[in-house]
């Protein structure tokens, strides 16, 4: 299966050398460019894609709105958005998470560390870099702003189980990696995943990281 990567980016230089990595990998092609947030937006609705690698400084829409108008269109859920930007810092990963964003990594990666994030990603994995997630443990380690109210009450809905995958999920593990800790199937891991998002209101994995924290479910420090 080819996975089709929608490139966000106000900077041509930077889209030219994207294109190029990106259709000179094996089941890669571009689906478009975007010199701005609107213009992703407006591209992924006419010609669909699998991935948006998004930049977060855009002139006009940026790309964090553009991420919430894309996460919030149910014609578009099966669109993933991986930021792709220099500013790994704590309030654009929040902030870039809350609207949706399957992944965060910044513009100085490996090539193959990026084309490494875009096939997590399109396979419906969160992806954070190591950056990326320092930026959130420091977020979280300097204050806790409580912008989940409604989502941290529905926390009480869940099982002991559902808690305790939440918790490994908020700790860094893919689903192999709860699978292996709980001996549990990788296909019972991903359906108590499922049903936390569900019994808590998030429609993405990444969300729940960021739930975990701010509610105090986790601590920084607790990665396993």
């Amino acid at each position: 299966m080819t996975i089709r990567v929608l490139l966000a980016d106000d900077q041509a230089l930077l889209r030219g050398m994207l294109r190029r990595l990106v259709d000179n990998t094996p089941g890669m092609d571009v689906a478009g460019e975007a010199a701005d947030g609107a213009e992703a937006v407006e591209l992924v609705r006419a010609r669909g894609a699998d991935v948006v690698l998004m930049d977060i400084r855009m002139p006009g829409t940026d790309g964090i709105e553009a991420t919430r108008a894309i996460t919030a269109d149910p014609a578009l859920a099966d669109v993933k958005v991986l930021i792709l930007t220099t500013f790994e810092i704590d309030e654009y990963v929040a902030e870039a998470v809350r609207a949706g964003a399957r992944g965060f990594i910044g513009k100085g990666a490996d090539p193959e560390e990026l084309l490494a994030a875009i096939e997590t990603v399109a396979a419906g994995e969160p992806m954070l870099s190591a950056a990326a997630t320092a930026a959130l443990m420091a977020r979280f380690q300097a204050h806790a702003p409580r912008h989940w109210a409604k989502e941290t009450e529905r926390l009480a809905e869940l099982t002991p189980r559902e808690r305790e995958v939440l918790v490994l999920v908020a700790s860094g593990l893919t689903n192999d990696g709860i699978s292996q800790r709980l001996r549990l199937s990788r296909h019972t891991v991903k359906t108590h995943v499922n049903r936390a998002m569900t019994k808590i209101g998030v429609s993405e994995r990444a969300q729940l990281v960021t739930l975990a924290y701010e509610s105090g479910l986790v601590e920084p420090g607790e990665m396993l």
